[in-house]
């Protein structure tokens, strides 16, 4: 023990050392020692990334950086994978379309479209090192698709805060002896307002009266011919203030505004050091919320009626498994859970060491991970709705949601039926919190890998942190609107459009321009000489053929289902469809817009010329660094290789300067003359005069 507090002692910075001292022979002394060398040791690690005693590990590509090691890794991309939807929209999707039964499409879309996307993406962005518009030398003229991305990225990102500052502000207001839209004796309740628990009046405010008033409070709402829910007048009341229209903004909410701004200072600060901060952070952001999962799934289950709920959530409906639009939600939720197409996988990937393994456990593990937590958070949503459902002596179905509805009205209602209810929802907000952080941190590292590795010089890489501010402030200007009394009109509308059939679009025109465009045999010769082995047959026979199709399918299905959205009884203005298509064009148009460019800017006589010249591999597309450029890249392998000629030209100017200082060394020594071999003649051009 002795020996351990020297180490610690040598290792730690001087001024949070302790000199020792007979303090250290009792227990408090002891604690008092660990307490600060703890202390010292995070703050340590938070500034430098490293662990002191520990070898510090040099990156393999010093320029960009690397991962600290593959867990960081895989960790972030759990946490980029497993998001919001895995617990808000997997469950509703699941006993919506037949319950157990709809695991078969799911898991049949994970196998043939999920996992191998999930793969595609992350080799594509390992093999060249670079964000999703670097990636794009192997076919400038789909540059455009690197576009499309990081457009979508920038919606998302920008939305997806305002649903996290949401989450703070229930997690804020959740630090009470009783949570506040438990009774309907507040300002902003109205007459319809019915409690699942006992008036106020009736209560003496402890959390035991609480309880023992569930029953009363469940029969008076159910006498009840309309029913507002205190949660869901809390929500629309006191948290929103909800205009009764889109345009009609209104002021802006403070408390929220003060949390969005909460919300991307953390963001921020955990991305300040790019993946070398970041890839601390997820450590506990990645595996906290699975801790807190398994505390509400065990609570969950121990209630009466969670049985109820869970049955209604897996027992399965096979007759459905025949309809389409089952397999279709199960395709969509596959795509879109995995976060294919929004340029994160790429960018994520690229920081990655280029010989890394990101087939078995990244690619395989990561997808597997992901829907195995959108399966289990079905257990911990639906037991607490059927615990629900049987104190309100109603059908589960009445009390199921999804979206903000189930994450900011059901699921806080049901707290509220728990004793020590503000612990429980302290643990639900600060779970969702997590989560969207998780998914937050890949949308803002995409956007400000994409312009570092865009501009490339050695300012802006020296200075990435000033980047990544610039695209925080400006983040949180732009997701100010939504903070407003018709914020949650525009984050839906935003959540719906900017992010649906686009995603399907450029996922589909990447696999099309990778294996058909740059050449499959070219790719799969890529991943051998990355990996050490070449990609699997079926991974072969799914990005050339089965993945496409899919892609197609859901594209198809999303169109022929597409109904104009709506919110609880409004109906959105055919305006702000309109804004809402645009949106999802604004991503799609990219494509097209810099196709023309690019060909319009390549060499040739004719267009065919042309656009077969902006579709080749740029001279750079292949490994970011010269000591992993063998092979078809190597700088000597062959002449009429595209690649090798800049590096072969300058291999020859580098011979012909070497036989021009050669025979100058030759001319001078003739011009050497006099009888002791000692006279120079070079100033003088005629030595016999």
């Amino acid at each position: 023990m002795t020996g351990l507090m020297k180490e610690q002692q040598h290792t730690l910075s001087p001024p949070m050392s302790i000199p020792p001292t007979p303090l250290y022979t009792t227990a408090t002394g002891m604690f008092r020692q660990s307490h600060e060398s703890h202390l010292c040791l995070f703050l340590f690690v938070l500034k430098n990334g490293a662990v002191p005693g520990e070898p510090v590990k040099k990156d393999e590509n010093s320029r960009r950086g690397n991962w600290g090691n593959q867990i960081e890794f895989v960790l972030t991309s759990v946490g980029y994978a497993v998001g919001l939807g895995n617990v808000w929209r997997f469950p509703y999707l699941c006993y919506r379309n037949g319950g157990g039964a709809f695991m078969l499409p799911y898991f049949i879309m994970l196998v043939f479209c999920g996992i191998p996307l999930f793969f595609l993406e992350l080799s594509f962005g390992q093999f060249a090192s670079l964000g999703c518009l670097g990636v794009w030398k192997i076919s400038p003229m789909f540059k455009g698709v690197g576009y499309g991305m990081m457009v979508v990225s920038t919606y998302i990102g920008i939305y997806y805060n305002v649903v996290i500052c949401i989450a703070f502000y229930y997690f804020f207001m959740s630090m009470t002896n009783l949570l506040p839209w438990t009774y309907c004796n507040n300002p902003w309740n109205t007459p319809d307002c019915s409690g699942v628990v006992g008036s106020g009046a009736q209560l003496n405010g402890s959390l035991v009266n609480v309880t023992s008033n569930l029953i009363a409070g469940a029969s008076e709402m159910v006498n009840r011919t309309k029913r507002t829910s205190p949660s869901e007048e809390y929500w629309k009341h006191y948290v929103l203030n909800i205009s009764d229209d889109i345009g009609n903004f209104g002021e802006v909410r403070l408390p929220i505004l003060g949390c969005l701004a909460v919300s991307w200072c953390v963001v921020f600060l955990c991305l300040i050091r790019g993946v070398k901060s970041s890839g601390k952070v997820v450590y506990f952001t990645a595996t906290f919320p699975y801790v807190v999962l398994t505390i509400l799934f065990i609570r969950g289950i121990t209630l009466d009626g969670a049985i109820n709920g869970i049955k209604y959530y897996l027992t399965p409906q096979w007759q459905k498994v025949l309809d389409a639009k089952v397999w279709g939600d199960a395709a969509s939720q596959i795509f879109y859970s995995l976060g294919c197409a929004w340029g994160g996988l790429i960018t994520m990937a690229s920081y990655n060491k280029f010989h890394n393994n990101c087939f078995r456990l990244d690619s395989i593990i990561i997808s597997i991970t992901n829907c195995a937590t959108s399966v289990y958070a079905g257990f911990v949503i639906f037991s607490i709705l059927g615990f629900m459902a049987h104190h309100l002596n109603v059908p589960v179905s009445e009390v199921a949601d999804h979206g903000p509805g189930l994450a900011f009205v059901a699921y806080p209602e049901a707290l509220t039926l728990l004793p020590i209810s503000p612990l429980w929802s302290l643990l639900f907000f600060f779970m969702l919190i997590l989560l969207g952080l998780g998914t937050q941190f890949c949308l803002l590292e995409t956007l400000v890998t994409a312009i570092v590795d865009e501009i490339g010089t050695d300012w802006i890489i020296r200075n990435k942190t000033i980047i990544t501010l610039s695209v925080a402030v400006l983040g949180f200007l732009l997701g100010v609107p939504l903070t407003t009394r018709a914020g949650i009109y525009w984050l839906l509308l935003m959540d719906n459009y900017a992010a649906s059939f686009s995603l399907v679009i450029i996922s589909c025109i990447m696999c099309i321009c990778i294996m058909y465009v740059y050449g499959h045999r070219n790719y799969f010769k890529d991943v051998e000489m990355m990996l050490g082995f070449p990609p699997p047959l079926f991974f072969k026979v799914c990005w050339r053929f089965i993945s496409p199709v899919i892609i197609s399918f859901i594209l198809i299905f999303t169109v022929i289902q597409y109904k104009p959205i709506t919110y609880n009884d409004y109906i959105y203005p055919r305006w702000s469809l309109a804004i809402g298509f645009a949106m999802a064009l604004s991503s799609v148009i990219c494509i097209p817009i810099y196709a023309l460019y690019k060909i319009s800017r390549s060499p040739g006589a004719t267009f065919r010329e042309r656009l077969k010249f902006a579709c080749q591999a740029h001279p750079k597309w292949g490994p970011a660094l010269q000591e992993h450029r063998t092979g078809r890249y190597a700088p000597m392998a062959s002449e009429d290789t595209v690649e090798a000629r800049p590096l072969k030209e300058k291999e020859e100017q580098k011979e012909e300067q070497k036989e021009v200082e050669k025979e100058r060394k030759e001319e001078i020594s003739l011009t050497i003359q006099g009888s002791n071999g000692s006279t120079n003649t070079h100033n003088n051009p005629n030595p016999s005069a």
